[in-house]
Formats: structure tokens, sequence, C-alpha cells
């Protein structure tokens, strides 16, 4: 054999040598925005160059069908090492033996690094098994050039002024307005309820059973039906998700819509010349809000855990993951990226930060999606009119505490 060909030999069996050392991590994230795959494809190329032993494995997938995704790899045994999942899904992933618990693999620094919080949802049984990756809560957008047309001089603190403004918006016949957006289809039909809900002093379980048609039930149920039926919000509301509400305010169609601090990124990226303010969800006795955070988990059948879970904290560490909370317009789940002068000096962000002393989180109970389901149901029906409140609301509960006993 030639010596230039020993050369190739030896060079071609090093590199087929090194790829059957390569360590594979399979990464399974869930698209947020545009931004989601450059900034983990960032982190992929940042992490093997640090590592050239391990090969990352990304895949993005789309929210609505992340949960169906993993549990039919999860049965098929084709799960991936880690991902980012809904905190509320880590009850039924505990539950089945699904997940890691990620004590042992956490260092002091990188556990008192993120925000209280935001990490107390991915406790279980005294145990961590999520690390939050992306935190939001929600407020109030409000449209300050409808509400000056329609004379309302400030925006509402309670529900008795939203309505009152609502009143006046009507009155004003701006032309293809209305006065608050009201989701009423996928992901999230029933937290849009929920504000009403825990500002009545309801919760969604109570005592270890639904909640949904207690006495605050009824009456956040009651409010928002009457702004339906009085034509203050969007018409066909049960057609409407909260991108297409979302939309509707960037079109200067609403004067009021609750959301996360996403939208702002948004605005500015889509209507910069939209003329509007944030303020605090309305009160009916109380103030509440609705925190939410995804987490990154660990899974049992994984065989590179090590590798897995320092990917995680590379990603993770506050250097590196306020692009992509910036990016995606999310709130800081580290104190290292709550100290950015991004975060720390921004009057907007502040509204939502404010409210995180009464923040509200998704119980942490087995099979949350059903409960989720048959409470989106219920209200759909409501808005529809297909049924009254109470007897919708009963059902629902009826079917809640099925799935929570």
């Amino acid at each position: 054999m030639k010596p230039s060909a020993i050369k190739l030999f030896a060079l071609g069996a090093a590199l087929i040598s090194t790829a059957a050392l390569a360590t594979d991590v399979k990464v399974v994230i869930p698209y947020y925005s545009a931004a989601t795959e450059p900034f983990f494809k960032k982190m992929e190329a940042g992490y093997e160059k640090a590592n050239p032993g391990v090969d990352i494995k990304l895949e993005i997938v789309n929210w609505d069908n992340l949960y169906d995704k993993l549990t039919t790899d999860i049965a098929g045994g084709t799960a991936p090492d880690i991902s980012i999942i809904g905190t509320r899904w880590l009850t039924d992933f505990v539950k089945n033996d699904i997940v890691e618990p990620l004590d042992g693999y956490m260092s002091a620094s990188v556990k008192n690094g993120f925000i209280d919080a935001f990490l107390e949802p991915g406790k279980l049984q005294g145990k961590i098994y999520g690390l939050p990756v992306a935190a939001s809560a929600r407020a109030m957008y409000y449209n300050k050039d409808v509400l000056a047309k329609a004379g309302v001089k400030n925006p509402p603190k309670s529900w008795t002024e939203l309505q009152s403004a609502c009143k006046k918006i009507v009155a004003a016949k701006i032309k293809d307005t209305y006065c608050f957006g009201l989701q009423g289809k996928e992901v999230e039909t029933d937290a849009y309820w929920y504000y009403a809900l825990w500002s009545y002093g309801g919760n969604i379980v109570v005592n270890g059973k639904s909640g949904v048609n207690s006495a605050a039930g009824i009456k956040a149920a009651n409010l928002y039906k009457s702004l339906i039926d009085n034509k203050y919000t969007q018409p066909g509301v049960t057609g409407y998700s909260r991108e297409n509400v979302q939309d509707l305010f960037k079109q200067g169609r609403l004067g009021f819509v609750i959301t996360a601090p996403f939208l702002i990124g948004q605005i500015t990226k889509e209507a910069p010349k939209l003329n509007y303010g944030i303020t605090a969800i309305p009160k009916g006795t109380k103030s509440a809000t609705y925190g939410v955070t995804d987490s990154i988990a660990l899974f049992k059948t994984s065989k590179v855990k090590k590798e897995a879970f320092d990917f995680m904290a590379y990603v993770l560490d506050a250097k590196q993951h306020i692009e992509f909370t910036k990016n995606e317009g999310f709130l800081p789940i580290a104190k290292g990226e709550a100290s950015d002068p991004y975060f720390a000096n921004n009057a907007q962000l502040k509204i939502f930060t404010g409210m995180l002393p009464v923040a509200k989180f998704a119980p942490n109970i087995a099979d949350w999606e059903k409960v989720a389901d048959a409470t989106s149901r219920a209200l759909q029906s409501i808005y529809l009119g297909q049924k009254d409140v109470k007897t919708a609301l009963n059902a629902a509960a009826s079917e809640a505490n099925q799935v929570i006993k």
C-alpha cells in the first residue's frame, strides 16, 4: 500500500472511531417564535465546540403537538434525553416515573441562580424535576387612542370599571373596533377565564375538588358572558385563539386584551406606531394574575444523563439564556438576568414582575390537561349560549373531579 493510501486509511479509521465514540444527546425544543431555532442552534454549536465528544441532536416541535409527541415517543421507547415541557405536565411524568430528579446533578451555584418564584413550580415531593427555561405572568394591555376616542381617561382597575369603559367604547362607534378581546379557542381558553375566577377569590382546586363551579367561578363566567351579550367583545369569541386576539390588538381594533409580556416585542416589530399601555388585570375582590413556567426535564430512560444535564445547565446559564429571554419576550428566570438593565429599567416589564406576588400557577395534579380541557369546553358552551353557566360549570367540575380523585 502506498504511503498516501496508508495516511488516508488511517485518517478514515480515525474519523470512524471518533464518530463511533461521539455521545449523542437528543433534545426536543418547542417552537416559540422565529427566534427559537437560531438560539438553540447557537447553543448547540457553542456546547459542541467546548465538548467535542458530544453531539447535540436538536428537534424543534410545534407546541400544540409537543405533549402528544412526547407521550408517543415515551410509549415507543424513543423518548429524548431532555426536553422543554409545560411545567404543568411534570406531575404526570413524575407519577409515571418518566423524569429524573435533578437535585443530584445540580451544584449550589446553579440552584441558587434561579429566581425562587419560578423554581418552585418544578418541585414535587420535595425534589426538583424541572428547571425553569421560560416564565411569564399576565397583565392587561390597553389602546390609548381607543380609550381617548371613547372619553375613557384611565385604564380600569376593576371589572366594574372595565364594563363602564366598554359601554363608552361601544357608544363611540369606532369602526371595526371592539372593547375587550376574549379568547375562546385552543390552548389557554381556560386560563383566560381564570383571571376573573382568581380575582373573585376562587381557585381551580379547593380542598381536593374542582372549584370551577364555586360562587366565584359562576360570577366569573357570568361576567364574561355579559361582556359577550353586551357586544363588548369581538363577535364569535370561540373562533379566536390567543394569537388571533393578540392580532386584533396589534391591528388597533381592541381597547383591551390580557396576555403575556411577549406581546411587547411583537408590537415593536409588527405595529411600532401602536399607542398602548400596560396595566394590572382588573380586580374583582382581589388582585391576581396567571404565572406560567416552562421547564427543562431530564428523562429517566436517557443513557447520557450527565451530558444531557450539562447541556441543560449550559443553556440556562444567565450569560447565555438572557438572549433567549429577550428574544422570546419572557420574564427573567435567573437572578443574573433580572439585574440586567434591559429588565431592571423596563417600566413595561415591571408591571408583570410587580404582579408576581399575587401570581397563581396551574395546580400540580395528574392529568391536568384533561381538567383544563373540560373547563375550556364548558366555557365554550357558555359563550355560544348552548348551556347556562351553572349547568356547564357543574358538568366541568364533575368531569374534573373524576380526574382529580
